[in-house]
């Protein structure tokens, strides 16, 4: 998507729905991180498709591995700041992979319906999610929104049950 805030209304709903197994800070970074092709292809003008090799599911793969490591390593410092927020988690490293692999492809699934140049199967030169109209764009879209309004209702009310509990 262009805008890549887009992709943080599935993340924060369905990290918040499913809390318990899905580590949130790295669900939510694994949303968005794949949108770094596109900007570094558009801030150095390079001679490279807007959407290449890591919005495939082979080079969302190996972003979601790598981003599995670091969030792992660095999980004691993402915990104070969640801490802050009132959504500190006791994390298990499958939930870091889980949260990982199943963010980077919901995006990649999400472009997909947007973008014929996104091979979700690479080396395979086909997009069976490409939807080619301007309504899939305004599905996909809307989607994200609506999910973006009902995970900022969700993180009110878990914050709202959390005061209640004192």
């Amino acid at each position: 998507m262009p805008l890549t805030p887009f992709h943080l209304g599935p993340a924060l709903f369905f990290g918040l729905l499913f809390f318990s197994v899905i580590h949130l800070p790295t669900f939510l970074v694994a949303n968005v991180i794949i949108d770094l092709e596109p900007f570094f292809v558009l801030l150095f003008q390079l001679d490279y498709p807007l959407h290449g090799f890591f919005h495939s599911l082979l080079g969302g793969s190996i972003i979601a591995v790598a981003l599995s490591f670091i969030m792992v390593r660095f999980d004691e410092r993402i915990q104070k700041i969640m801490r802050f927020f009132k959504l500190e988690q006791r994390y298990s490293p499958r939930s870091i992979w889980f949260a990982s692999f199943s963010g980077v492809y919901i995006h990649i699934i999400l472009d997909s319906r947007l973008y014929i140049d996104i091979k979700p199967f690479f080396p395979l030169d086909v997009n069976p999610f490409y939807k080619g109209s301007m309504f899939a764009g305004f599905e996909t879209y809307g989607f994200c929104l609506v999910l973006l309004i009902f995970g900022v209702g969700l993180y009110v009310y878990k914050q709202l049950r959390i005061k209640t509990r004192f």
